[in-house]
């Protein structure tokens, strides 16, 4: 489930509990004068969930109710919404969405198939340099080391495609949500989490917040890289296939990024 997708389901979750009475200080103009998307992202902690709303806060005004009610409201139908595993309440009326392992899977998927950007064979570690620092404001750096961001994020995309490739040569190839993969550990999540807000980081048109939404990608992607390949002479498993599903779409994503700043994304580095 991507937060698009999300937005959609609580705005349609809105509309219902308006129609249906519960929402009944919501005026006809209120609920026509709605946005067409619903502010969806990351919860400010971890273990918080998939996603977070401030929609009831939004509504509380317009209702007459105070928020945490208007968040009931909308928790016990969104509960009930296909892909979504649990719903709270926290704090004065934020929604923390959980979805399920399903949805998850559709969401690597996604990414995954929504097609990487050409990748050279080769870089041009000055231009890049270049690039990278106009994107950012800071001075253009050329040392090949993790504590260069340009280096990290090209270094993370090019150990996407090594996976991939090392994959192959195994006979396996990238399953979202192969076995039923749910992709629970926290380190994931954490990805995950990154790899779902891009859409709307990169069509914000910041190319410094995009630069370092593309390092924290990059770290993240990193945290956990070294559990998509089976260890020593152990087969292939499906978890492998699912991690390596997670990788692919890591590497779509950095290399959309690094494209949009105008920045090599290296098959090899």
């Amino acid at each position: 489930m991507t937060p698009a997708q999300l937005s959609r389901t609580v705005l349609r979750a809105v509309r219902h509990a308006a129609g249906d009475g519960a929402l009944d200080g919501l005026s006809a103009d209120a609920l026509d004068a709605l946005p067409e998307r619903i502010t969806v992202g990351r919860p400010p902690r971890p273990g918080c969930g998939d996603y977070a709303t401030n929609a009831a806060l939004r509504l509380a005004a317009a209702t007459g109710r105070p928020a945490r009610h208007v968040a009931e409201v909308l928790r016990e139908r969104l509960a009930r919404e296909e892909g979504i595993a649990e719903v709270a309440v926290a704090g004065p009326g934020f929604l923390n969405v959980t979805v399920t392992g399903e949805a998850r899977a559709e969401l690597v998927r996604a990414l995954g198939e929504s097609g990487e950007p050409p990748v050279a064979a080769t870089t041009d570690p000055a231009r890049d340099a270049a690039r990278w620092a106009a994107a950012t404001g800071t001075e253009p750096s050329l040392e090949q080391r993790e504590g260069n961001p340009l280096f990290l994020v090209q270094y993370a995309h090019a150990r996407t495609r090594a996976l991939l490739r090392g994959a192959r040569d195994l006979g396996f190839g990238p399953e979202a949500g192969a076995g039923g993969y749910a992709y629970g550990d926290p380190r994931e999540l954490a990805l995950l989490g990154l790899l779902a807000e891009y859409g709307r980081i990169a069509g914000a048109g910041a190319p410094d917040r995009l630069a370092r939404h593309l390092e924290a990608v990059a770290d993240a992607f990193l945290d956990v890289h070294g559990s998509v390949l089976p260890v020593g002479e152990r087969k292939p498993r499906a978890a492998h296939r699912a991690r390596l599903a997670l990788a692919q779409a890591a590497g779509t994503v950095l290399a959309g990024g690094l494209t949009r700043l105008g920045v090599t994304a290296p098959a090899h580095l």
